[in-house]
């Protein structure tokens, strides 16, 4: 299997929740799991745009990330394409529900091989990433 899938209901707007993944300084401040902050090249949240940025870690180190934005389809869906390795495709949909938002977190890899290699980190980096997202989504 080479993705991974996980979910999380937000007690936000679907506008509420893509307004934290839209806004360049708010993306920014969540994205990456627990401990990771980020310093953005460039973030052209449109189709086809650029998403140029450098993770740093907990441990000091810094990982450059280059991205395009491949599909945008506001308020409901991003679909990010991660073109530095190890090259994957995210979809990230959002869906109305009675208590929020439906967050549900696609990330799909180029092969098995490489996402049974990305599993120990991938798996809970995702959950990390939600929790941040939610995080950022119910800031007033």
């Amino acid at each position: 299997m080479s993705a991974f899938t996980t979910s999380r209901e937000i007690p936000a707007t679907v506008e509420q929740v893509f307004a934290a993944i839209s806004d360049p300084t708010r993306l920014a401040r969540w994205w990456g799991p627990a401990g990771f902050s980020n310093t953005f090249d460039v973030c052209e949240f449109r189709t086809g745009g650029r998403w140029a940025f450098t993770m740093h870690g907990p441990d000091g180190k810094h990982y450059p990330n280059e991205n395009v934005f491949a599909e945008i389809a506001a308020p409901a869906k991003v679909v990010v394409q991660h073109v530095s390795q190890p090259k994957f495709h995210l979809t990230i949909s959002l869906a109305a529900t009675p208590a929020g938002t439906r967050v549900s977190w696609l990330q799909q890899f180029e092969s098995d091989e490489l996402a049974e290699r990305m599993a120990a980190i991938v798996i809970p980096a995702n959950e990390q990433n939600l929790e941040r997202l939610e995080a950022e989504a119910l800031r007033r």
